[in-house]
């Protein structure tokens, strides 16, 4: 039977598990992923999930990258937030002249990290002029190159336009030695993604480092996978995250709900509300989960046979990543309360769990107005079809 393309990465990604769990804590403590574990991901190829196949990536489907960090997120959060994070930004080598993607990613360790759009640059001659600091570049701490998204401006100040007169973005890449690096980071969960800021100062950038990112029209690129833009790609990603990380938890509280008697109570396993919250929980998550990979089956389905990528697929995409991130989030809430002050400790699998849960609720992704995005959509009756399940 054929294995799914790049199904070997969650192979590999299981077998990390251990590793990385005997790692969690110095990533916790040093708010960086660790020596071992970043030669790990690099050497077993988990880094180039989705770098194009001819700069020797895997090109995987988009369930294979999902899986793939659910496994990861099992084991640590902030692990699998650098892992989702520069696998998606390594797709900017579908943009780019092929001596500059192979200089970017095929050069050790060729890892590749960005933050939030922000600033703009100055058209030159040949290239662009930089000079602006960006936040939120998670995974960057082990980054060889840092990129940023920004608006254009000509050399007499007036900004570019599309054909469509909205402003023209470009993902400018520079090697991280031009950059400097401020530390930031100190969060409340994700502790370990040293996701911090950067700057550079009158940096000029060449044309072949300036790539019009998710622009169908830049895309050198085939296969299904590029015609997702990186914004979905991270919406599922993370998703897929918060469920490994959920999974994880509710794990945990099932095996200390085997065990534990609470003092002056029965022993939770034969506690009637314990097993109906373990038996309502594991529903929810199983219903999460099998939601968002229905939904990423039928997305690449429809790419795989040559449909474009549309409007219902957005949709479909936006509210099933973001529903899975609040169910999972529901279900890390009721394995902690369920757990009681056994889940307060640090040296227990709980309260880190908590508190990375928490800090992926609180991203892009899961923000509520993405619902109101789908139900405009909805309601404007401009969705193609419906969400299909099969």
């Amino acid at each position: 039977m054929n294995k799914p393309q790049g199904f070997d990465l969650v192979e590999r990604a299981r077998a990390l598990a251990p590793l990385i769990i005997a790692e969690a804590d110095e990533i916790e403590r040093t708010r960086r992923l660790t020596p071992s574990v970043t030669t790990a991901l690099v050497e077993n190829g988990l880094y180039r999930a989705l770098l194009p196949k001819r700069f020797g990536g895997a090109e995987a489907t988009l369930e294979a990258f999902m899986q793939m960090q659910e496994e990861i997120a099992k084991a640590d959060a902030s692990t699998a937030w650098c892992l989702g994070q520069c696998s998606v930004c390594a797709m900017t080598a579908a943009y780019l002249d092929p001596d500059a993607a192979n200089e970017i990613f095929n050069t050790a360790p060729g890892i590749l990290a960005w933050g939030a759009i922000a600033h703009e640059v100055r058209a030159e001659p040949g290239g662009y002029r930089a000079n602006a600091r960006w936040d939120f570049a998670s995974g960057s701490r082990q980054a060889s190159w840092l990129g940023a998204h920004v608006r254009v401006v000509e050399a007499d100040g007036s900004p570019r336009k599309k054909p469509d007169g909205s402003p023209e973005i470009r993902t400018i890449l520079f090697p991280m030695s031009q950059a400097v690096m401020y530390d930031v980071w100190d969060v409340i969960g994700l502790k370990g993604t040293g996701t911090d800021s950067y700057s550079v100062e009158n940096l000029f950038i060449s044309d072949k480092f300036a790539a019009l990112r998710d622009d169908p029209a830049a895309c050198r690129e085939p296969g299904p996978l590029y015609k997702l833009t990186t914004n979905m790609v991270f919406s599922m990603g993370f998703a897929a995250t918060s469920l490994g990380v959920a999974r994880a938890m509710l794990d945990a509280a099932t095996e200390l709900a085997r065990g534990k008697t609470p003092q002056g109570l029965k022993a939770m396993r034969d506690n009637n509300a314990v097993q109906g919250q373990i038996g309502r929980t594991e529903a929810s998550l199983r219903a999460a989960r099998a939601y968002l990979y229905a939904t990423a089956s039928d997305v690449w389905r429809d790419l795989s046979r040559g449909d474009s990528i549309s409007e219902a697929h957005r949709i479909a995409i936006r509210i099933a990543s973001t529903w899975t991130i609040h169910q999972s989030a529901a279900a890390v809430d009721i394995a902690y309360h369920m757990s009681g002050a056994t889940a307060v400790f640090a040296k227990n699998p709980f309260e880190r769990r908590f508190r990375d849960m928490h800090a992926i609720a609180q991203q892009i992704q899961a923000r509520d107005t993405q619902y109101e995005d789908a139900g405009k959509a909805i309601l404007a009756g401009n969705l193609s079809a419906p969400p299909t399940t099969r």
